[in-house]
């Protein structure tokens, strides 16, 4: 149930706390009047009442908080909701790797795209409008799962924007052997991200090289998975940028993860970060599924959080976001790919509060900009697609699960109504 009910077509939402970034401004949140009309914002009033021509219903919304629809740029639609039928034995990052290369024997394209669906149909629920997905492409898997990433773009066109990226081991790609230019060319095919999980193997910048020839030959923008460890001498995020500057690599280059930086002596990481935002890498923290994998050793207490240098990553000027990751897989047991419980989430982990910093466009803006998706906007003319909560700042809205939150696609209430778990039993019991 909804904190309150909305009706359909134009209206002003009187007296609502919005993001100053969203809305051009500087500060913290302020209390404005939203106008929507043909599915977009017409007018935004900062600080004074709504004056406008349009005969629209006057609607007090008591200090409510409004978002424009979130940007989730790293998920793993293939893996999702496995969990009942693949648990991670042990919680390790080791268990979720073997557990899900076991269950790849599971994954037909009707497998996939059930739960791929089922996921998206929460995120719409939830309030997100664009995704990035990585998909497993190794075990002949790129042609049938990207398959289904072309028919989800197709059912969900209009509701979410989903890009999918190639998800291979760095040690399996090679320009000239191996199964990586026939996945290099099905992504290219599909006008998608070329990606790859990068470790401290021995070649790894020739490993490096041999992929950046895929993404140069068909112009593709790249995205890896880096250092999900808390081994220090992991440091492969220096290779990469590395790579980019030497390369002269323009398109667009995001890194995952990064965890072992946070372990890494300061100057050492002060010299990576300062790599990073030469390079112009966008840089994604995923902290609820690095805290759950990250430092976890079977009776001994956790020491660190796992999640990467967000604030030293940002103070150098790289662009940062925050995201899902994984959802109720061996990677990560929990999750339903809500933005409103990672941006919660983020703020406790990484302590995004008590800073001048507007962390809320790591959410947002940030994510958006790292893939090449429309910048959400609170501004006069953006699509009027909304998330609203019953919370009239930060410590309402993180204090409660914002589970009655409206949602409003071109300016009208959708059903946030979330399928049940039992819709998967058939498939993942």
């Amino acid at each position: 149930m909804s904190f309150c009910v909305l009706p359909s077509g134009a209206k002003t939402l009187r007296n609502v706390t919005v993001p100053a970034s969203l809305i051009g401004q500087s500060g913290d949140l302020i209390l404005t009047d939203l106008t929507l009309q043909d599915g977009k914002i017409v007018k935004t009033d900062a600080g004074q009442p709504a004056e406008t021509t349009i005969d629209t219903p006057q609607i007090d919304m008591k200090g409510a908080m409004v978002f424009p629809a979130f940007v989730d740029m790293h998920t793993h639609l293939d893996k999702g909701h496995i969990w009942p039928r693949a648990s991670n034995p042990d919680g390790s990052f080791m268990g979720a790797l073997e557990t899900v290369h076991a269950d790849h024997a599971n994954w037909t394209a009707a497998d996939v795209e059930a739960r791929m669906d089922f996921a998206l149909r929460c995120a719409y629920a939830h309030g997100t409008k664009a995704i990035r997905t990585h998909i497993d492409s190794l075990d002949a898997l790129a042609s049938s799962s990207f398959g289904v990433v072309k028919r989800m773009q197709d059912k969900w066109a209009g509701k979410i924007e989903l890009q999918a990226s190639c998800l291979v081991a760095i040690d399996k790609v090679f320009k000239d052997q191996g199964d990586f230019p026939a996945i290099a060319k099905i992504v290219a095919d599909a006008g998608q991200i070329l990606g790859s999980v990068t470790y401290p193997v021995p070649d790894l910048k020739e490993r490096l090289l041999d992929f950046f020839h895929f993404a140069v030959m068909y112009d593709l923008d790249v995205d890896f998975h880096v250092d999900e460890t808390d081994d220090p001498t992991s440091d492969t995020l220096r290779t990469i940028a590395e790579t980019v500057l030497e390369l002269g690599f323009k398109n667009r280059v995001t890194v995952g993860h990064c965890c072992s930086i946070s372990v890494m002596p300061d100057e050492v990481a002060g010299e990576i970060i300062a790599l990073v935002a030469k390079a112009g890498l966008n840089v994604v923290s995923l902290p609820m599924c690095n805290m759950y994998l990250q430092d976890r050793y079977k009776g001994r207490t956790p020491r660190w959080r796992g999640v990467t240098m967000a604030h030293e990553l940002n103070a150098a000027g790289v662009n940062v976001s925050f995201a899902s990751d994984n959802t109720r897989d061996p990677f990560y047991a929990y999750g339903d790919l809500d933005m409103i419980e990672v941006m919660r989430e983020a703020t406790r982990i990484c302590h995004l509060d008590h800073t001048d910093v507007p962390w809320v466009n790591a959410f947002l803006t940030n994510p958006a900009q790292a893939c090449g998706f429309d910048a959400p906007s609170l501004t006069e003319g953006a699509p009027a697609d909304l998330v609203i909560c019953n919370a009239r700042g930060w410590t309402e809205l993180f204090a409660r699960p914002q589970s009655d939150r409206l949602v409003l696609r071109d300016g009208d209430p959708i059903d946030r109504t979330l399928p049940s778990y039992s819709e998967l039993d058939e498939i993942v019991s």
